[in-house]
């Protein structure tokens, strides 16, 4: 299964280190960050459950829920937790979803439909196309995915930045421009007619016909 952006994100019943889930009745209309982890006791995933933790405040504010995945068992998450505490400060405050079975990376096209057997058994290399962040909308539909290399730690300051975009897009009749941060001028959308852009926004900055910049509305 390849999933794109648009594509509602598929349900699954999961168990996780906060009990057991319905990801869609999890989601609950709100907006929500899925990230995926090749295996526990890993080094780059160890920094970024503990950094993803000590950020949370900024996803709670933005009202995003935070859910990891590891193909390895809750129990073994659950040990991990007190190495990302020992060595990053800070173990993680959201649930982590147990995917012994393969059944969620699988479901998500993180790996083949044809994977199977024990994940203790698995080393990294095998799952390191489990290395995916995905965005969900309250309308249950993907709106970011990104795929890492194994040797590459996520940004997930981006991953806040495009959230505050596609907050920001989603209410207002505006695209946001290369950099873009919270505050900045953003552009209005192709889709917006001149008249209707003068009803909405007055006036703008016309450097080209086809680039119409406005202050970030409020």
């Amino acid at each position: 299964m390849t999933l794109q952006l648009g594509d509602t994100a598929p349900d699954f019943h999961a168990d996780t280190t906060e009990g057991r889930i319905g990801f869609h009745d999890w989601l609950d209309g709100s907006w929500a960050v899925l990230f995926s982890h090749p295996k526990d006791f890993t080094p780059v995933c160890t920094t970024e459950l503990g950094y993803l933790a000590r950020i949370k405040p900024e996803f709670d504010r933005r009202a995003v829920k935070i859910i990891g995945l590891s193909v390895d068992h809750v129990d073994k998450h659950r040990d991990w937790a007190t190495d990302i505490e020992q060595t990053q400060g800070v173990a993680p405050n959201y649930p982590v979803i147990g995917d012994s079975d393969f059944a969620v990376s699988k479901l998500y096209g993180m790996l083949p439909a044809s994977t199977t057997g024990d994940p203790a058994t698995r080393t990294p290399a095998d799952n390191q196309t489990v290395r995916n962040v995905f965005v969900i909308g309250p309308d249950r539909k993907i709106k970011l995915i990104l795929v890492y290399p194994m040797t590459t730690g996520r940004n997930f300051d981006e991953v806040l930045r495009v959230i505050d975009s596609l907050q920001l897009t989603a209410n207002h009749k505006v695209a946001t421009p290369v950099n873009w941060r919270q505050g900045d001028d953003v552009i209005i959308a192709g889709a917006v007619s001149n008249s209707e852009a003068k009803q909405i926004f007055g006036t703008w900055e016309e450097p080209k016909p086809y680039i119409r910049i406005v202050p970030q509305p409020v």
